[in-house]
């Protein structure tokens, strides 16, 4: 599992959201988000930002490249 999977996925158990309604929220679907959470794809640019902002968290952070 990459470290974006696993942060994605803490991120989103931390706020205490289901896979669909993040989905939802960020404007994907269901299965295009467990792709992401499961390391099976990777996001285009445009999903990596509004999921950074949804969790107001740097792209960085992200994606693995910082601790915080």
């Amino acid at each position: 599992m990459s470290v974006f999977s696993e942060r994605l996925e803490k991120l989103r158990n931390n706020r205490g959201i289901s896979q669909v309604n993040l989905a939802k929220e960020l404007g994907i679907g269901i299965r295009a988000y467990q792709y992401y959470e499961w390391d099976q794809r990777e996001p285009r640019m445009s999903v990596l930002v509004r999921m950074a902002d949804y969790f107001d968290v740097s792209l960085d952070y992200l994606t693995g490249r910082t601790e915080e």
